[in-house]
């Protein structure tokens, strides 16, 4: 699926008559996907030489791969800055990772806290991509009442 395929398929949202942003169809997922330590040898843009030459983490290629291939969106959101987009973009070809497109400039230091109008799922990766499984975890949320 081209980006251009995906924005075809957003459904539009309307509450009160009033449009909202448009979601994903049900059962479609968007993956933002880091890359150093993730999908390969974790890297710091201090050393872009580096880059090049990382080792992939196969279970990354082959559970990404499923992934786009099932129609989910794959979009790499990494620290590494646009200087690097290029050594980066041929990294991912070379090691054959199918995606849609990649967010470069992600604030480094890790402990993240996304917060956003849209459901957020969050999976640390620990070391082996694998199909996702159930878990029941505590998060954090705002006090609005409502704790879904």
């Amino acid at each position: 699926m081209k980006k251009e395929e995906i924005d075809k398929n957003l459904l539009p949202l309307t509450i009160n008559g009033e449009h909202l942003s448009p979601v994903l169809p049900p059962g479609i997922k968007n993956y933002l996907i880091d890359i150093d330590g993730t999908i390969c040898d974790d890297i710091p843009n201090e050393e872009p030489e580096r880059m090049a030459t990382a080792e992939v983490y196969p279970d990354a290629l082959v559970t990404l791969n499923k992934w786009y291939d099932e129609g989910h969106v794959i979009f790499f959101f990494t620290s590494r800055t646009e200087e690097h987009r290029g050594v980066t973009e041929e990294w991912l070809k070379k090691h054959g990772f199918k995606y849609h497109g990649m967010l470069m400039g992600k604030p480094r230091g890790g402990n993240y806290h996304w917060i956003d109008n849209h459901l957020v799922k969050a999976t640390r990766y620990r070391g082996k991509f694998t199909d996702l499984v159930e878990k029941e975890v505590t998060i954090q949320v705002f006090d609005d009442g409502k704790h879904e």
